[in-house]
């Protein structure tokens, strides 16, 4: 039996198209700065990312179930991790794709921002109103390809340096929650629910760090660019670290996946 089965190329599809929501949703911000609507931007960005965690909550039931699916006369622990290592590179083309439509998602949550304003702040009229086939021939019209221009004034300097290394453990941990303790399930058969009930704490810490660290240091330049225009240029910084750092943190995932799951034995037998 081969490890692409037609479960994971469900899986896999879900997962991208989640990754590429969350990576999309860091132009929310500059799009607020260019329509100078900050606090609505701001509303856009936490309902993509709430819909993206709450899509995480999904995805952990219908990778666990991959486990029931292993051939009797193949090493479970080999291949679950084959799949799920296949389900991490997913995560990495996610991000790739997320990268690739930046642009066009600057220019459609700008247009998005000023309609969301419009239906006063209601997110379900946006859609009802605006998700037609009208709406997404403009997609079309409004598609760009990362250009070198974006770059243009992003420096070492105005780049946040802790922020990615910052980032890059959340993503990679992020990455990896759900997985590594569903793979621990299989470690220790024994505490199994334990170890996959594990993979909230995770990514809850993640969270946190994530609240603490990352989001009100974006708020802060937000409101900066809107005192000072001039500092708009870190806002494209800021965002360019979130976006590259949360493709590093994905290929990292890759290496912290066994450790995780083996710490997260641990902690099962610990608790």
């Amino acid at each position: 039996m081969e490890l692409i089965t037609g479960k994971v190329i469900i899986i896999a599809i879900f997962l991208l198209i989640i990754t590429m929501v969350e990576t999309l949703a860091y132009s929310t911000r500059i799009s607020g700065a260019r329509v100078k609507l900050i606090a609505t931007a701001l509303s856009l960005f936490s309902t993509l990312v709430i819909v993206s965690r709450f899509s995480v909550m999904i995805q952990q039931p219908l990778t666990a179930k991959l486990i029931a699916e292993v051939p009797q006369d193949l090493n479970p622990l080999n291949f679950i991790e084959g799949q799920y290592r296949i389900l991490i590179l997913v995560t990495t083309v996610g991000v790739l794709f997320g990268i690739l439509l930046f642009p066009t998602f600057i220019n459609i949550f700008s247009r998005a921002i000023i309609q969301l304003s419009n239906h006063r702040g209601s997110i379900i009229a946006l859609f009802v109103n605006h998700f037609n086939l009208k709406s997404i021939k403009k997609f079309f019209n409004l598609f760009r390809l990362p250009r070198l221009s974006f770059l243009k004034g992003i420096t070492l300097k105005t780049i946040p340096k802790r922020l990615f290394v910052i980032n890059v453990i959340i993503s990679a941990v992020f990455t990896v929650g759900v997985l590594s303790s569903i793979y621990a399930s299989i470690l220790v058969p024994e505490y199994s629910q334990a170890a996959i009930l594990s993979s909230g704490i995770i990514n809850g810490i993640a969270t946190i760090l994530l609240t603490l660290f990352i989001d009100p240091k974006a708020s802060v330049l937000a409101d900066r660019v809107m005192k000072n225009p001039s500092d708009y240029i870190y806002l494209k910084s800021y965002s360019l670290t979130m976006i590259s750092s949360k493709l590093v943190g994905t290929i990292v995932a890759q290496l912290l996946f066994i450790p995780a799951a083996y710490y997260v034995a641990w902690f099962a037998k610990w608790i």
